[in-house]
């Protein structure tokens, strides 16, 4: 996700998504995302004239922002323009928005499979106008670890070695670093941990089809995954991450990030000196010199 990385085949990645439709797709992460979001908006007491859903793979979010009164005009960018909103067929790694004319971008579950995020968060900021507000969901670092762990010792074990099978999605301790590099305001980064249970492993890689989340790094191998290993992941992940009915766990991180386009409106820290009472004071203490010890009574 660094600069001048090329991670991702993002061909491949409208390929599954496009495959994912076709399924009968599996939207719970989606539509909780959706919901986290709206409510997250309603904590900001302002209005947004025009708004941007960048690369959001279902309808989820258009729906929370139609039912929410501050916002005006919403901009669906992507791939695809397969519902009713107004839509720009554009890359999430090509915004095609003029500086400062957009309120608010949202995104949900979209730039974590961005090869260039530094980048994308920089368009995002430029697009954005003065007193603007980014907020975007990915998916973690941590997510799948069961998964990540199962398919590593099948490999090892089965072939000799382990393949990349899994995306290395963003890790939360850099995020906000990156929002702050991008020039955003009053940045905040935070995340929370789904669980979620299936039957077994195999169920699970049905549903990340259905996500149109299935491998599309660019080194990933060619080959099919031959049936043996298959099924070795499937033991080792029971024999390692199932619950006590037999029912085994995997692991989703969502990270959610926040910032704002700078405006002198905003809350800005006090210079060193600057405070119009002394600490002492306020607390109703002595001050004393440096290296000076206080003397009992």
């Amino acid at each position: 996700m660094s600069s001048g990385s090329n991670i991702f085949d993002r061909r491949l990645l409208r390929v599954r998504q496009r495959r994912a439709r076709r399924l009968k797709p599996a939207t719970f992460l989606l539509d909780r995302v959706a919901i986290d979001l709206g409510e997250r908006l309603s904590a900001v007491l302002r209005k947004f004239d025009v708004v941007v859903d960048l690369g959001t793979p279902s309808e989820a979010v258009r729906r929370v922002l139609a039912a929410n009164e501050n916002i005006g005009t919403v901009v669906a960018v992507g791939p695809n323009g397969d519902d009713n909103l107004m839509h720009v067929i554009a890359d999430e790694e090509a915004l095609p928005f003029a500086e400062g004319s957009l309120d608010l971008l949202v995104s949900a579950l979209a730039l974590q499979f961005v090869n260039d995020l530094p980048g994308a968060l920089i368009q995002i900021r430029r697009a954005l106008k003065p007193d603007g507000l980014l907020l975007a969901a990915l998916i973690g670092g941590d997510s799948l670890i069961e998964l990540r762990s199962a398919f590593a010792a099948a490999e090892s074990e089965m072939e000799g070695g382990a393949s990349p099978r899994v995306a290395p999605f963003a890790d939360i301790r850099e995020l906000g670093g990156l929002l702050q590099r991008a020039g955003f305001a009053l940045p905040v980064v935070d995340s929370e941990r789904v669980t979620v249970r299936y039957d077994s492993a195999l169920v699970l890689m049905r549903d990340l089809r259905r996500m149109g989340a299935t491998n599309i790094l660019h080194e990933r191998l060619r080959t099919p995954l031959k049936r043996g290993t298959l099924e070795r992941v499937r033991e080792i992940y029971a024999d390692r991450f199932a619950d006590a009915d037999g029912r085994v766990r995997a692991t989703f991180e969502i990270i959610w990030l926040s910032g704002w386009v700078p405006h002198e409106s905003q809350q800005k820290s006090l210079k060193p000196g600057s405070a119009a009472q002394r600490l002492a004071d306020a607390l109703g203490t002595t001050e004393l010199p440096a290296g000076e010890k206080p003397t009992r009574g």
